[in-house]
């Protein structure tokens, strides 16, 4: 199983980037995924999460609104489009499947597995 995350760079604050995560190795279509977030010496973060059909979104309550997660299963890519970046947004993006036995929070890493090597963002004020 692999995902490959991608799309980061440099953007000035109040840009946009838009991220994509390939996957392979599993049916993509089976399970949820979900974004996170590492900034430079702090803990991973929960991004957005998104259900295995699209149907249902969650977000972190500081990218609502700006942050949009989808994904096409045609492609077994979820993406993470990114808008009204500021300096807060610059970290490490990862993307990972959702552990369908895991029935805890969604906003907890541990429900999470299969972590893609992650994508540089940064955001120059």
């Amino acid at each position: 199983v692999q995902l490959q995350a991608y799309g980061g760079g440099l953007v000035q604050a109040g840009g946009s980037l838009r991220l994509s995560c390939a996957a392979s190795g599993r049916t993509f279509s089976s399970y949820a995924m979900g974004w996170f977030r590492q900034a430079p010496g702090k803990e991973r973060e929960f991004v957005a999460a998104i259900s295995w059909s699209g149907g249902g979104t969650i977000y972190a309550d500081s990218v609502k609104g700006r942050f949009t997660i989808s994904r096409d299963n045609a492609k077994n890519t979820v993406y993470l489009q990114m808008n009204s970046l500021n300096a807060e947004d610059t970290a490490v993006y990862y993307c990972a499947f959702r552990n369908p036995i895991y029935g805890g929070n969604w906003y907890l890493s541990t429900g999470y597995q299969y972590w893609g090597q992650g994508t540089l963002v940064t955001v120059s004020s």
